[in-house]
């Protein structure tokens, strides 16, 4: 049986804005908007480790439905009402399909 999971709807109770950060040819930071809507928000804090080894406190995790931004990595940060929170690791978990089920933000 392969098709799609059906996604809990009732859980996206969070506003949330995401916004993708990049460098300019000039070197100036460009920021993009690229999901406005609402999200699963669990503020739940844990410690991991980052790419140098050093301890990181992440301050929570957002979960959206679908792929918000299908041809790149995401890399930036999101605003909760008028807190701002970087993004430390994206994760996009598939349907057995093949297809994304979600799109997974664990910020910092």
């Amino acid at each position: 049986m392969r098709g799609k999971l059906p996604f809990p709807n009732w859980i996206l109770v969070t506003p949330i804005k995401v916004y993708q950060t990049e460098l300019s040819e000039d070197g100036e930071p460009i920021e993009e908007l690229i999901f406005d809507g609402l999200c699963s928000f669990d503020e739940k804090s844990k410690q991991t480790l980052d790419k140098e080894r050093r301890l990181v406190t992440l301050s929570g995790k957002a979960i959206i439905k679908g792929d918000i931004n299908p041809e790149k990595l995401i890399e930036g940060y999101i605003l909760l009402g008028e807190i701002q929170r970087s993004i430390f690791r994206a994760a996009k978990p598939r349907n057995p399909d093949g297809s994304v089920f979600s799109t997974e933000l664990e910020l910092m």
